[in-house]
């Protein structure tokens, strides 16, 4: 007689069958998702917004080194300015419109130095909200 050996029992789990259910449910659920349409929502109305934006106040930098100062919210005329009342005119400025930003627009020609310096003056000093005016290109 021939003794066969007894099989053994295989300990581990087949799991191919369950990615390809897997597969195939995540291939139904992709192309029935764009198949379904988003409820119909009523949206609530609000009344308006009672506050405008503030006009930035502008610094301007000219090649000659001069500096210009215009308030876009008030007069919308650009006042000279010498760089040590530059502060002090700003400040001025920002205590009759506290969420009034300021704009740096500096020729294509003026030297970085001078623009940085300006832009640090005004960030020594805690005047807040102060970005660059850039043209953009098309």
């Amino acid at each position: 007689m021939n003794p066969r050996r007894p099989r053994r029992a295989i300990n581990q789990i087949n799991v191919v069958p369950y990615i390809d259910v897997m597969l195939v449910l995540l291939i139904i659920f992709m192309v029935t998702a764009p198949l379904i349409s988003p409820g119909e929502i009523e949206l609530p109305s609000v009344g308006q917004n009672l506050t405008t934006p503030t006009a930035p106040l502008e610094i301007t930098l000219k090649l000659d080194r001069s500096i210009l100062l215009r308030d876009r919210a008030g007069s919308g005329e650009a006042q000279r300015v010498s760089r040590e009342a530059l502060l002090a005119a700003v400040r001025t400025k920002q205590e009759k419109r506290p969420d009034q930003a300021v704009v740096i627009a500096a020729d294509k020609g003026v030297r970085y130095e001078d623009v940085v310096a300006v832009l640090d003056l005004l960030q020594r000093n805690q005047v807040r909200k102060v970005g660059l005016l850039a043209r953009s290109t098309p």
